[in-house]
């Protein structure tokens, strides 16, 4: 099996990735030349053997702190053919349920309820119950003013325009609400969307989430069948995402991608990106700076 290690400079460690990269080439053993993807940006090294961890090491060596990434995957079968997303802290820099605890003044509570279920540490559906009743009584306007708090996290028009453009089938997975991803996939452009449903009674917000619930096993689920209305297997598929909840879909995936992600799922996932924007889930597919399409 052939492998190829991506190499991703996030913002801060441009400058520095021509020279890693020449250390690199010197360190590894490599069939061609390192293969430019973008300029300063993102780099192919096609390595000899198979001992993806061990080429993933010295790599990170060599990085140590730099703001930079790196991927070791199998070189066959790198563009996948679908694509499945979590929304919030992926697609959007937000925590949508931390927004709304804004409105009863108890953010800070609220956040870290989210970052220990996020982080594995609390059972979700428990940790979302919780957070929900507290909003039992807002008027629904609210909800409108969160989502004009909305901000799209780097790179993911680019991601979602290139892999649509490609033929790529796109499904928008949360344990949020359908509420705030239901327009962020119709502006995106993805082909499928999977929520949960806030209860809003009388105008206000019920404090409850609609049945079923969308959990990690559902996200799975919805990988798989729409990998399965492809006509492909896990292998074609690539999974995002940065929470406890995400983990059976990125694991299940062909590409699974912890992104920017708690710390437990980032010493979990098979492949991680910590510095780089949504964009570097391209470059790992191959995909050349001049084939993004950005609009």
């Amino acid at each position: 099996m052939s492998l190829v290690m991506t190499v991703i400079a996030g913002a801060a460690a441009h400058d520095t990735l021509p020279d890693l990269i020449g250390r690199l080439a010197a360190a590894l053993p490599l069939t061609a030349a390192p293969d430019w993807l973008a300029p300063g940006i993102a780099c192919d090294l096609a390595l000899f053997g198979s001992d993806a961890a061990g080429a993933e090491q010295i790599a990170r060596q060599a990085i140590g702190a730099a703001a930079i990434d790196v991927l070791v995957q199998a070189a066959a079968g790198r563009r996948k053919r679908v694509l499945v997303a979590d929304l919030e802290s992926t697609i959007i820099e937000n925590e949508m349920l931390d927004e709304l605890a804004d409105f009863v003044g108890r953010r800070a509570e609220v956040a870290e309820i989210t970052r220990r279920a996020m982080n594995g540490e609390l059972d979700f559906a428990a940790a979302l119950a919780e957070r929900v009743a507290l909003l039992a009584g807002l008027p629904a306007s609210v909800l409108d003013a969160a989502a004009a708090r909305i901000r799209l996290m780097p790179g993911a028009r680019a991601l979602i325009a290139t892999a649509r453009a490609a033929g790529v089938r796109t499904a928008l997975v949360s344990g949020g609400f359908t509420v705030f991803a239901e327009p962020i996939a119709a502006m995106l452009g993805f082909d499928r969307v999977v929520a949960n449903r806030l209860d809003i009674v009388d105008g206000r917000i019920g404090g409850t989430v609609a049945a079923p619930l969308v959990t990690g096993d559902t996200k799975r689920a919805a990988l798989l069948a729409l990998a399965d209305e492809c006509g492909v297997g896990p292998a074609a598929t690539l999974a995002v995402g940065d929470g406890a909840n995400d983990l059976p879909m990125l694991e299940t995936a062909g590409l699974g991608v912890a992104f920017r992600a708690k710390p437990a799922v980032a010493t979990t996932a098979r492949w991680r990106i910590d510095h780089g924007d949504l964009t570097a889930l391209l470059y790992a597919q191959a995909y050349r700076r001049d084939e993004f399409v950005v609009i």
